[in-house]
């Protein structure tokens, strides 16, 4: 199988994430904002007159699947928190209308130097976020984004460098080909994701509740593929940079968030030895105090004449 398509299945694993409560979330009103002839679901949360942190999920997830500690967390330190759908999931626009891509055939086309069909890009998706931002008036923000909501969030930092105060990239990549795929362990076991037993369709329901949306994820991952390899557009981001990643990813192991720190001129690279592709109960806090460190020296900078 391609590690294109393990990076694709990586995020489909409910377990990959630390236990959560979505409750929080669940009771704040969601809204939708008009982005680029689409609409676009989000949560704002905390006081508007606050600095902005913007936070990206990754493939097929909803943005509860940030969970409430975090979020309240960033609250309690004094941010607004705008959490967003990604198009294609949630509340924002889907395009199932589009279809579903047949996979081996858009990987082989990719392989052989052709074009990837995809109803979108990771440009429209950053894009959209800066959409949310302009009716929510946010000049410039915090951008946060995990796995596939990193790689967002680094093209936003990249083409809207005046709308980011600060990027932190979580267990995401550049999506270079020169670095390493999944270990043949991740792969053994992100296999067990495409079956069809009763295991495969329980894990399946499990992934919903959680709040990801596995219809939208073929055509997010052909969103990935058809955005390439952007080692070029990160290495010109100026903005803070945090870069957080996990010494046990063997799905994007330790060498993609090196790679994307050792791109972007004075950031600083963080990595977790309990933390997989995943944010466990134990590393959340330690996140929450670095991601404010970082935060709060950005805010002093940008008011520093």
């Amino acid at each position: 199988m391609s590690r294109l398509l393990l990076l694709f299945l990586m995020v489909t694993s409910v377990s990959a994430w630390a236990e959560f409560s979505r409750e929080y979330l669940d009771q704040q009103p969601l809204e939708v904002a008009p982005a680029n002839g689409i609409s676009v679901a989000y949560r704002s949360l905390g006081n508007p007159e606050q600095p902005a942190v913007v936070m990206i999920m990754g493939l097929g997830a909803s943005h509860v699947v940030w969970g409430d500690a975090l979020v309240q967390g960033l609250e309690a330190s004094g941010y607004r928190v705008v959490l967003l759908d990604n198009r294609d999931t949630g509340g924002s626009t889907r395009f199932d209308d589009w279809g579903q891509p047949t996979v081996w055939w858009q990987l082989l086309k990719r392989q052989m130097g052709f074009e990837v069909d995809a109803p979108y890009t990771l440009n429209d998706m950053a894009a959209d976020t800066v959409a949310v931002m302009d009716v929510l008036d946010i000049n410039n923000a915090h951008i946060v984004g995990a796995s596939m909501g990193g790689m967002i969030a680094q093209v936003v930092a990249a083409q809207y460098p005046q709308r980011t105060r600060s990027l932190v990239s979580i267990m995401s990549t550049t999506g270079s080909p020169q670095l390493p795929p999944p270990s043949a362990e991740a792969s053994e076991s992100l296999l067990g994701v495409t079956t069809d037993d009763g295991a495969a369709a329980e894990r399946r329901e499990a992934m919903v509740a959680r709040g990801f949306y596995p219809q939208s994820m073929g055509r997010q991952m052909m969103a990935v593929f058809k955005t390439g390899d952007r080692s070029d557009a990160v290495a010109t981001i100026t903005a803070p940079t945090l870069v957080v990643h996990g010494a046990k990813d063997t799905l994007l192991p330790p060498p993609h968030g090196a790679h994307t720190a050792q791109l972007i001129a004075g950031s600083e690279l963080v990595v977790y030895d309990s933390m997989g592709h995943n944010i466990p109960d134990d590393v959340l806090p330690k996140l929450l105090q670095e991601m404010t460190l970082h935060m709060k020296a950005a805010d002093t900078a940008a008011m520093t004449p």
